[in-house]
């Protein structure tokens, strides 16, 4: 049995949370300079050169890359052969979401109760999800979520028998709808399978997954190739204010379902995607 220190967690934590803040997700940073040798509108090529520079400014000067620091978001792979020592985990992380958000000058966006809203906005709790697997590592990403773009994710009970059309239509409809509003270009990420709930935490989770790297299911890959063409093809484009690039990439996970149902969510991120990751 391995042990693994509270103190350890909230320190990790703490960094990550600057980390995610302020510097582009290397993928992501790809991806936009694609995005701009690729793109013909002039208007479109001018927004994406801004969304580099402020990242690089953001990265240069340790400033937040945007406003919205995000509702923290903390996943947690805990292999079943580590303790836990000197606290109890979920209080070792929110201490290091305040902590980090407090060293970073991050805004603190969270407020305790959803509708009195009346008693300060705060910085943790965070939203924490464990995963218990083999093994005796803790592996913690931390993914602030900013609430332009998670305003305008959906999620629906499709029937059985909807087939893949109905979800292509679904996705689709979700983009459209998000349109200027969620600050494209887009990363989404798509849940299909599991119940209600779970199907909201799959689209949550596929964000994580790097842009461009290649599904392992051939069947998934295919839809996610095919959905980023559509997407594109809507002439959203930066900004909302038309070009090629309405998103980035699309990433789809799944999981199984009741053979009564076909839940679909889909979550939207703006072109600032964040998350940051280390292994204890």
């Amino acid at each position: 049995m391995r042990t693994v220190y509270a103190k350890d967690i909230t320190k990790t934590v703490a960094g990550l949370c600057v980390l995610a803040n302020v510097r582009l997700r290397e993928d992501v940073h790809k991806a936009l300079f694609s995005a701009l040798a690729k793109e013909t509108n002039a208007r479109a090529k001018s927004i994406l050169k801004a969304l580099l520079d402020n990242a690089a400014y953001a990265w240069e000067n340790k400033l937040a890359l945007c406003q919205d620091t995000g509702l923290p978001y903390v996943f947690i792979e805990l292999g079943q052969e580590v303790s836990i020592r000197g606290g109890d985990l979920i209080s070792a992380i929110n201490k290091g979401i305040e902590r980090g958000y407090k060293q970073g000058s991050l805004r603190n966006s969270v407020i305790r109760h959803p509708l009195k809203r009346d008693s300060g906005s705060c910085f943790s709790p965070g939203i924490v999800h464990v995963d218990i697997t083999r093994g005796d590592h803790v592996n913690l990403a931390v993914l602030p979520k900013g609430f332009g773009s998670e305003n305008k994710s959906a999620a629906v009970m499709l029937k059985p028998t909807a087939g893949l059309e109905k979800i292509v239509e679904f996705v689709i409809k979700s983009v459209k709808e998000a349109g200027a509003n969620a600050c494209p270009p887009f990363v989404i990420g798509v849940g299909i399978g599991g119940g209600f709930d779970q199907a909201a935490l799959l689209a949550k989770k596929a964000l994580l997954r790097p842009i461009g790297r290649k599904n392992r299911d051939k069947v998934l890959a295919r839809l996610e190739k095919r959905l980023l063409k559509q997407i594109n093809g809507l002439g959203i484009g930066p900004m909302g204010l038309g070009g090629k690039t309405t998103s980035l990439g699309v990433n789809i996970l799944t999981s199984p379902t009741h053979i009564a149902g076909l839940p679909v969510a889909v979550n939207i991120s703006c072109h600032v995607l964040r998350s940051a990751s280390k292994r204890l």
